[in-house]
């Protein structure tokens, strides 16, 4: 995978710039001359892989579609979400292009059967970006996402180091990573491994875990607790929130107490709240409204039959067919010493929501009320 130099903030500014907000259903000729824009009421089709990570419903989806309704009030948001299911992804990508959708959102549910959405939009001349999720083998226009390989070192960095400072960097540790079938799973697994194979921790049991389900990942837990012994844990490396969710809840019903440092990604607000009540070490923030704005700004642009200007994507990202160019934004690893500067100043959870009932005492504890 080959990446080009970090996306930051002008960058992003930059690719606000470029799309104009839509007036009216004239066409429109380019500033730059060429075939004339397609009608300001462009149909764009949201396509997302499912709703077990809080993530998706509560933070992509509506960013995405207050974004497109703010540069382009005519335009239309076809939303499907595929509820882990790869055959209904397909179709519901296949309603969206007959119902005229000129540009797929696509979030994959299996990076490889994707690619056949994504033949299927070229027979159409539906422009497909990917969607935090690279799909692989396919001719994709654009993709827009994370350095994935830099959220796994970040994630297996901090375990390393906690586990370092606690006098414990030579312990039996547990790897719970994502879904087989999805293409950021692999990056995270990569990434971790890049810092925990050399780290002189010992990998007792390792998992992938379909669907990331948190059910199947409390089951693997329990596997792990039971081949290794409860007192042999040092730490748990969950490649996100829901996983680190399961595997808690496994460790706390053997009565492992206290708990080991454990990992996670996505921010979920049950995973903030786990870091401030001590029970989860780490999360990665990656900062979703502006991934589903840039998306938003691309995906207009694209219906309005324009293109992106030259030097406004930052990365060319390989997904076995083509060098795909991409817009690839900066994970934050987070623990309970920066969810405020984080977190709460960005405004993706608030105070509030993250000390509510039972958080309180933790939450002034931790100094974020």
């Amino acid at each position: 995978m080959r990446y080009f130099p970090p996306f930051g903030a002008s960058a992003l500014a930059a690719l606000m710039l470029l799309t104009p907000g839509c007036k009216d259903n004239k066409e429109t000729t380019p500033a730059g001359g060429g075939a004339p824009a397609k009608p300001a009421g462009a149909k764009i089709a949201l396509l997302l892989p499912e709703s077990k990570t809080s993530r998706y419903e509560s933070h992509d989806r509506p960013h995405f579609e207050r974004k497109v309704k703010e540069l382009c009030a005519e335009c239309e948001v076809i939303y499907s979400n595929a509820d882990q299911d790869a055959a209904k992804q397909q179709n519901q990508a296949e309603a969206a292009i007959t119902n005229g959708a000129q540009v797929l959102v696509l979030d994959p549910v299996d990076a490889a059967s994707a690619a056949a959405i994504v033949g299927r939009a070229r027979q159409s001349k539906a422009t497909v970006i990917s969607y935090d999720r690279l799909i692989a083998q396919a001719d994709l226009d654009y993709y827009i996402s994370f350095d994935n390989e830099k959220v796994g070192k970040l994630q297996g960095q901090a375990l390393a180091d906690k586990l370092k400072a606690d006098g414990k960097a030579d312990g039996t540790i547990v790897v719970i990573n994502g879904s087989p079938t999805d293409s950021n799973a692999a990056m995270f697994k990569a990434g971790a491994h890049s810092v925990l194979d050399g780290s002189g921790l010992k990998i007792g049991a390792e998992y992938d875990t379909p669907d990331w389900s948190p059910d199947k990942a409390q089951q693997q837990m329990e596997q792990a607790i039971t081949q290794l012994g409860k007192d042999k844990i040092v730490g748990v490396y969950c490649a996100n929130d829901g996983t680190a969710g399961g595997a808690i809840a496994a460790m706390k019903a053997a009565g492992i107490n206290p708990l080991p440092p454990v990992t996670g990604q996505d921010a979920e607000l049950a995973g903030i709240q786990r870091i401030v009540a001590g029970e989860q070490y780490m999360t990665v923030y990656k900062a979703i409204k502006a991934e589903a704005e840039a998306a938003a700004e691309l995906a207009v642009a694209l219906a309005r039959g324009g293109q992106p200007p030259a030097g406004k994507i930052n990365a060319k990202v390989n997904n076995g067919q083509k060098d795909v160019p991409s817009v690839l934004l900066t994970p934050v690893a987070v623990t309970k010493d920066n969810i405020k500067s984080t977190i709460v100043a960005d405004g993706f959870w608030t105070t509030a929501q993250i000390c509510e009932g039972s958080f309180q005492a933790a939450c002034a504890q931790a100094q974020l009320q």
